[in-house]
């Protein structure tokens, strides 16, 4: 059964690092000590081992183990033999370019499919969409592709907000993702806010965190609040 823990963000300026999301990393993987494989490729203005040494302090505290996958020599047998997997945020662009250049998204697909529990914030959880497409990130680095591991059948915008600045002109959040709806109006898109996650146990979809909605965009503008609990991807139209 495939087990996942999508978190829109890991850190909210008033509280500790990652201070929301550990009763549910907690919940997620259970009772008993879990050696999780940490794949830190997003990060840019910290080194692996800076970025690394932060997560394992968090999932320390809950009784789990964090191993940096740059501290192996071959990362694919990393993945092949690990017990979990936890992808960090960042910056999409530079995560999509590193696992591809190690061609190591069918093997992170195959220990999904086979049961291996996967945890993904911001940009790990850009990831297990379909495409790169909805990320907030600057195209800093050219990945070999779009394509995204596809382990849901929708598209992620994390850190959803539709905010806008007072005094600056530029787009809203809303308007770019209406964007993505004029192109690829088959796809469906959920705008999923600071301090929720999607879990995934199977075929079936949880929102969960501090009682936000998220939003699913149609094409008509008539988007939908969803609340937190259980949901059915498949019955959107």
């Amino acid at each position: 059964m495939k087990r996942l823990l999508l978190l829109s963000n890991s850190s909210i300026p008033s509280e500790p690092y990652f201070n929301w999301g550990k009763p549910f990393v907690k919940s997620f993987l259970g009772s008993g000590k879990i050696k999780v494989l940490f794949i830190p490729y997003a990060g840019v203005t910290m080194s692996y081992d800076e970025y690394t040494k932060t997560v394992s302090d968090v999932f320390s505290s809950i009784g789990h183990e964090i191993v940096g996958i740059h501290e192996y020599a071959d990362p694919k047998k990393a993945i092949e033999e690990c017990e979990a997997l936890a992808v960090g945020g960042g910056n999409t662009f530079r995560l999509f370019q590193q696992l591809q250049e190690l061609d190591l998204m069918d093997t992170m697909n195959n220990r999904i499919n086979a049961g291996t529990p996967y945890m993904g914030w911001s940009a790990g959880s850009n990831t297990t969409c379909p495409n790169l497409f909805t990320t907030n990130d600057m195209p800093i680095v050219q990945p070999q592709s779009f394509d995204g591991l596809g382990q849901i059948p929708f598209q992620l915008n994390v850190h959803y907000s539709n905010a806008s600045i007072s005094g600056h002109g530029g787009e809203t959040r809303d308007t770019r993702l209406k964007e993505f709806k004029v192109l690829h109006p088959d796809t469906n898109l959920i705008g999923l806010r600071e301090c929720s996650l999607i879990e995934i146990k199977g075929d079936r979809y949880f929102l969960k965190g501090r009682g936000n909605t998220m939003k699913l965009f149609r094409n008509d503008g008539n988007h939908e609040e969803i609340g937190e609990g259980e949901f059915n991807p498949n019955a959107w139209v």
